[in-house]
């Protein structure tokens, strides 16, 4: 380290520690004016301490060369990011009323920060290298509780809460394989790229531009249109916005106050070390995520959970080849994966269409899509005839046990009994979620959260959807089920058929109710069975 970067670190040191000393809760002390610089001092370092933090929430970071952590004694990421919170916290009502809600679910801080632990460190590295407010690494926790595979009412996923549109103008793929929005380290650059160019959009106001993130871009610019028009302030305060965006800054604003005096306030969160836990390996082709884990040392959901962007069963053909892993696990991987060859990372069937498929049936059979079966037999199009053989691309374990595919959360959230009455629906041609809500006496909201959706999107004839009630008087649709959970203990000479036989059900979903992956059971195994009481009384 030279000798002006000592004295620089010392100078930083002293007035962060005066600044310390002398600070009221939720606002920034100024570097004192008086304060001896060295003669050895740069005049872009003393530019650098003079400059605004509001501008720029991590001022150390144009200092070249510094290791990680240096200015953050402490091994703890919450630490790393309590000395970088500079953004003013007024104190008025708005940030208030969300500061009391932290406060009165303190579990709810400490839950979200145990789901940040694989992700915070790498998000705090990018925010600081861009020279970003730290507040920025905190609004996953607002967006998504830290949720990878979080889905909103308003089409939004992942931990960023992107919408389709708006990811992939920012650079994310969304395809049949993969969705980029769930893709922590992928959504993360193009978060902080948005973030980067709503703020020259806002006039370099952060507060505007976090409420553009959440609102979108236009109707910040014309609320600002609106005041100037009229004469008024065109700070974040004075903008007539929607309730929801006039709530989410001052949450933002809230949860940082929270954050940096955590200790003060009595909210424990949960210890990261201030060092990365997790790192991109590059691959070289497609691989089945069974395979990735067992080369890995890993079970299938703890690689599925650092890997949330990919839909199915496996990495996507086209890429990106990357997989996301523990730092411990890397080595072990990459020696296991240069001694596999390409073709053995994936799992194929060779199938013999029978009298009445489809590419669709055969498609939805193996979990596939036609389009796929259609590039990799080099079809022209969709027809195909008895007896012709298709080389398939299959999973190599049961799909049950591929827990975090977007097919079986699907089916859990399913699955999750709201009501006493089942109904199983098929869309029809004219069908939306208004209308099938309306029918059934329910909200589109409600239809779309049972069926892992959101009301913005669409519907296709011959979807199959869940909905529950509790009214009685739809007691005669046809498709009416009542159901109810019933635990059974596996008794000797029990196998799933006869089981399945017992109960009217079928023996995929005795698998996928109790994460079943073999046909074998255990006497004195209790499963769960959703049985449709009105089947079984006829």
């Amino acid at each position: 380290m030279s000798q002006n970067l000592v004295y620089f670190s010392f100078i930083f040191f002293f007035t962060v520690g005066c600044a310390q000393m002398n600070e009221q809760r939720g606002t920034h002390v100024a570097i004192h004016n008086s304060l001896y610089i060295p003669e050895e001092i740069t005049s872009e370092e003393l530019e650098l301490l003079n400059k605004p933090p509001i501008l720029k929430a991590v001022p150390i970071s144009a200092v070249k060369n510094l290791e990680d952590g240096l200015f953050f004694s402490k091994n703890d990421v919450w630490e790393r990011i309590k000395g970088q919170l500079h953004l003013n916290v007024p104190d008025n009502k708005r940030v208030q009323r969300s500061r009391r809600w932290y406060l009165k679910h303190p579990k709810h801080l400490l839950d979200v920060s145990k789901r940040a632990e694989p992700f915070m460190y790498m998000i705090v590295k990018e925010v600081e290298r861009r020279g970003l407010p730290l507040e920025l690494a905190l609004l996953p926790i607002i967006e998504s509780s830290f949720d990878p595979f979080a889905y909103s009412h308003g089409s939004a996923s992942g931990v960023w809460q992107f919408t389709a549109p708006t990811a992939k103008h920012f650079g994310l793929k969304i395809n049949w394989w993969y969705d980029g929005r769930r893709d922590v380290p992928a959504a993360t650059v193009a978060a902080l790229d948005m973030m980067e160019y709503l703020y020259k959009r806002m006039n370099k106001d952060w507060l505007c531009a976090i409420a553009a993130y959440n609102t979108g871009e236009g109707r910040l610019r014309r609320a600002i249109r609106r005041n100037k028009k009229q004469g008024k302030p065109t700070d974040f305060w004075s903008l007539d916005l929607p309730t929801e965006t006039e709530r989410y800054v001052p949450q933002l604003l809230a949860l940082a106050d929270v954050i940096k005096h955590s200790k003060s306030y009595g909210i424990k969160l949960h210890h990261i070390k201030n060092e990365p836990k997790v790192n991109l390996v590059e691959l070289d082709s497609q691989i089945d995520l069974a395979f990735a884990a067992e080369m890995a040392d890993m079970t299938l959901t703890e690689l599925h959970h650092l890997n949330p962007a990919f839909n199915r069963w496996a990495t996507a053909p086209d890429g990106p080849h990357k997989l996301l892993l523990p730092i411990s696990k890397i080595d072990t991987f990459k020696t296991s994966f240069k001694k596999v060859p390409p073709e053995r990372r994936l799992k194929w069937k060779r199938y013999q269409v029978q009298k009445g498929d489809t590419l669709s049936t055969i498609a939805d059979k193996f979990d596939t899509s036609s389009e796929i079966i259609r590039t990799v037999n080099k079809l022209k199009n969709n027809k195909i005839v008895a007896n012709q053989h298709l080389l398939i691309l299959v999973s190599s374990q049961d799909a049950s046990t591929y827990k975090l595919s977007l097919n079986q959360r699907k089916t859990k959230r399913q699955q999750k009994q709201r009501g006493r009455h089942k109904i199983n629906y098929t869309v029809k041609a004219g069908d939306s979620f208004w209308k099938i809500a309306r029918k059934y006496k329910t909200t589109s909201r409600k239809v779309a959260h049972w069926n892992h959706m959101s009301p913005r999107d669409g519907l296709r004839i011959g979807q199959r959807l869940v909905l529950w009630t509790n009214d009685n008087s739809l007691s005669n649709v046809a498709n009416h089920h009542t159901m109810r959970t019933i635990t059974y203990k596996v008794r000797k000479g029990d196998s799933l058929a006869r089981i399945a036989r017992k109960f009217q059900v079928s023996i995929k979903n005795l698998k996928e109710w109790n994460h079943i992956t073999s046909n074998n059971l255990k006497q004195g195994k209790v499963l769960r069975v959703y049985v449709d009481v009105a089947t079984l009384t006829r």
